[in-house]
């Protein structure tokens, strides 16, 4: 039922066929798949980002049960880390509070209790789970109450280097998102920096750039896969869905102080210099060089990479397709840069992208 369940509406009933039969019949191994590469890519993710190693470690066991047939490596008992255990039944709980109430959510922990749940993390949630704590799930209060913690005592200077660091990885947990989207960040960084030495931008402005280009797309996490990964044209309402990433990009860079800049550039890469972009038609004086640069790296990237419904396009194509777009979509100075740098570019396509002959 959970796996169907996204497959019902929308989308190309074939496509929907084949998807469906693929995880049937190869169901486990592609969970072990998934969940490995989820658990062990978050661990890493988490220590690039400079966590403690019991964060680290919590994210790694994610999917491990009380009774040792979880994933990714089969711990039980009180061998998977507190924060593992917590961090999985309130998964479960939250999933099941959200589609079907919080009768069902208690039900299916008391039913999965000292299989899947510690019976005494189970327990202790059933002596929480009051009246007040599920109306307080529902609050559109909930961000405000859950951020207005206080931090922890561990410090991390915020350097440069950790900037770096920030950016690289939630790029890749974006990029981690979707198959399509494997390397798209990582690419346009490395593209818009290539670009922005082409125009002549200062060392310190590049690694700025490099930042913002690396989270460009960071609002594709509040997209649903089921509209990034659909093969075909998009309907109305998933179009829409699909623009809202741009502003969602700014806004959760926005809240971030060191990344205040940053918000307004990388999410205006959508933008077009007649007006005609999204998510605020900006006009060409009201997009900065910063923005452009992302923009032209972004999308060669879109039309050089493999596609849900297309395979990869050959680079004197998609230049040819992007001079179609001059002075209106993309910036003809970025753009003869772009040529400029084209032969830099090559090495950083992936095996799937056709190169340049």
């Amino acid at each position: 039922n959970f796996v169907s369940r996204p497959y019902r509406a929308g989308g190309q009933p074939a496509w929907r066929f084949r998807s469906l039969f693929h995880i049937f019949r190869n169901g486990d191994q592609i969970a072990h798949e998934l969940i490995h590469t989820r658990c062990h890519r978050g661990a890493e993710i988490a220590r690039q980002l400079r966590f403690s190693d019991g964060v680290a470690d919590g994210i790694l066991s994610l999917d491990e049960h009380w009774n040792g047939k979880g994933r990714p490596e089969g711990l039980a008992g009180s061998a998977i880390p507190l924060f593992s255990r917590i961090a999985l039944l309130c998964q479960v709980v939250d999933v099941f509070h959200a589609s079907a109430g919080s009768a069902s959510a208690l039900a299916e922990i008391r039913s999965r209790s000292g299989t899947w749940f510690d019976p005494a993390l189970v327990l202790c949630f059933e002596q929480l789970a009051d009246d007040v704590f599920w109306q307080g799930l529902a609050s559109p209060e909930l961000s405000d109450r859950v951020f207005g913690h206080p931090a922890g005592e561990s410090e991390v200077t915020l350097d440069e280097d950790y900037l770096d660091e920030i950016a690289a990885a939630f790029g890749q947990v974006v990029d981690s998102k979707s198959p399509y989207t494997a390397g798209h960040s990582s690419r346009v960084a490395l593209y818009a920096d290539i670009l922005a030495t082409q125009l002549g931008l200062p060392e310190p402005r590049r690694r700025w750039l490099k930042r913002a280009a690396l989270l460009h797309d960071v609002g594709k996490l509040g997209v649903s896969n089921t509209v990034l990964d659909k093969p075909g044209k998009l309907d109305a309402q998933e179009w829409r869905a699909v623009q809202m990433h741009a502003a969602y990009t700014e806004e959760i860079l926005g809240r971030i102080g060191a990344f205040g800049e940053l918000a307004s550039v990388a999410g205006a890469h959508h933008e077009r210099l007649d007006g005609q972009g999204y998510p605020k038609g900006l006009t060409a004086d009201q997009i900065s060089l910063e923005t452009r640069i992302i923009t032209t790296a972004d999308i060669f990237d879109a039309i050089t990479a493999k596609r849900p419904y297309r395979d990869a396009i050959p680079v004197p194509r998609a230049l040819a397709m992007m001079e179609e777009s001059l002075g209106s979509a993309i910036d003809p100075d970025c753009f003869a840069a772009l040529q400029a740098g084209i032969q830099d570019f090559s090495i950083y396509l992936s095996p799937e992208q056709p190169q340049a002959s």
